[in-house]
């Protein structure tokens, strides 16, 4: 065989080798592609079910009056105290009644003062938009808004969440992140001068 003969065949070689190479490293970054895919879609049904199972919309999703009673507004889904109806002045407690919950089901009054039920779509502005895994994470760890300021008010019941795993709090941020944001402004919580809403959470 000649030198060029040799040449060529050796430089065939390496093209053919070289474009395997390629090629297989384009299978492998498919493959994890489609991996990554797989296990994002996984976390979010893991949150969808967490949701579901834990309640979150029987205070998050405003309830309307439908044929049958009381039903939730699913155009509303997870979007919180409805900004229309505004700050709502306490209810008086009477009797043996410690506390009182407006029609909605969205608007809380006791001796903590009066709370609403946060939306918890991605809107920007006034959802869950701007907060990141570690905010919500937090969040339910602290009891404190954005894990870092106010106290959450009852009747949210972190304290029982916060008993959930890493990976379940995140799958319920991943599945929160991923249903239709609403534009809802949420009032502020009316906190009584008793609570201290500085104080660490036990």
């Amino acid at each position: 065989m000649s030198k060029d003969s040799a040449h060529m065949k050796h430089s065939f070689t390496v093209v053919v080798m070289s474009l395997t190479t390629v090629a297989m490293a384009g299978c492998s970054d498919t493959r994890l592609s489609v991996s990554a895919a797989a296990a994002a879609a996984n976390r979010v049904q893991r949150g969808k079910y967490l949701v579901s199972v834990v309640g979150c919309s029987d205070c998050h999703t405003p309830m309307k009056m439908g044929p049958n009673g009381p039903e939730p507004d699913l155009t509303r889904f997870l979007s919180g105290h409805p900004e229309q109806m505004g700050p709502l002045s306490g209810a008086k407690p009477q009797g043996p009644w410690l506390w009182a919950g407006a029609a909605t089901s969205t608007a809380f009054a006791g001796p903590w003062g009066v709370s609403y039920a946060a939306n918890l779509t991605p809107d920007q502005n006034t959802g869950l938009g701007i907060w990141t895994e570690d905010m919500f994470v937090k969040a339910i760890r602290t009891g404190r808004h954005m894990g870092a300021s106010r106290k959450i008010l009852p009747p949210m019941p972190w304290p029982a969440f916060r008993n959930a795993s890493d990976e379940d709090l995140k799958a319920v941020y991943a599945y929160l992140r991923s249903v239709p944001p609403v534009a809802n402004h949420v009032p502020d919580v009316q906190a009584t001068t008793t609570v201290d809403m500085t104080a660490e959470n036990r």
